[in-house]
């Protein structure tokens, strides 16, 4: 069973430290949710564990690989990102921009297989996106260029999906889209899926287990439920909150409480 392993993961930029001591574990089949105020450290914890950012101590594990000291290459196909600020090349193809996916696995100079084609259609299969394949990058909405970003990562083919706010700017209905693609990608294809999110409700819904953070720590993990109370919520957010269950889901539901003076909440 694949599992990502994060191990006292301190990371940041500069003399700053960000991520602090994480030590968190997303198996096979599971959507982890990262939540927090800004500044907790959430994206930065993804970009140590997709090498973007430098970790100043720890391990990052997939399948026996410490992904920190692992080549570009090899990391690539372990692990798979969609980030937060998507940029598509609007001269390309979905189709072309899809078997991109596919450069982890290719020789130098090499040209893509029949396997290949065959991997980067099912990708666009699995995310609906196939009827896109001839349109340019520059003629999707947001929620297509989301779900195409999507595909091109599913045909790296990795065993850990990172997202990074995946539904930031999206409208209800394509944020629905693409985390209940995100719940079928984990139970149905074995994905370990560790992914940044805002919005508690959503996370409460969508997540197998949330793990909250503030000020680059890791203040509580676990299922929804057990994380997702009044007295943690309004410690870490610096605002009273109500927290309910949710008539269809039975999961937590969280909404603020107005102070009612017209003044905002002391942070």
């Amino acid at each position: 069973m694949t599992t990502l392993q994060l191990s006292h993961i301190s990371a940041g930029y500069g003399k700053r430290i960000i991520v602090c001591d994480v030590t968190l574990t997303v198996n096979a089949g599971e959507v982890v949710a990262l939540v927090g105020p800004n500044g907790a450290g959430k994206s930065t914890l993804i970009r140590v564990i997709s090498g973007v950012v430098s970790a100043r101590s720890g391990q990052a594990r997939v399948n026996g690989v410490d992904l920190l000291r692992a080549s570009p290459a090899q990391r690539a196909k372990l692990v798979a990102v969609v980030p937060q600020m998507i940029h598509l090349p609007d001269a390309f193809t979905v189709g072309e921009i899809v078997l991109m996916g596919r450069t982890p696995h290719l020789p130098f100079w090499a040209a893509e297989s029949k396997h290949d084609c065959e991997v980067a259609w099912q990708a666009m299969r699995r995310t609906q996106t196939e009827s896109l394949m001839d349109r340019r990058a520059d003629e999707l909405s947001g929620g297509e260029r989301q779900r195409v970003v999507i595909a091109r990562a599913l045909a790296q083919e990795p065993k850990v999906l990172l997202l990074d706010e995946p539904t930031a700017h999206l409208d209800l209905k394509y944020q629905v889209g693409v985390l209940e693609l995100a719940r079928s990608l984990a139970q149905e294809h074995a994905l370990a899926i560790l992914m940044t999110m805002h919005d508690l409700n959503q996370a409460a819904v969508y997540a197998d287990r949330v793990a909250l953070m503030r000020q680059g720590e890791i203040v509580a993990q676990g299922t929804a439920k057990a994380v997702f109370t009044a007295e943690q919520l309004s410690s870490v957010y610096g605002v009273r909150v109500a927290v309910s269950e949710h008539p269809a889901h039975g999961t937590p539901l969280i909404a603020p409480i107005a102070n009612g003076n017209g003044k905002h909440p002391v942070l």
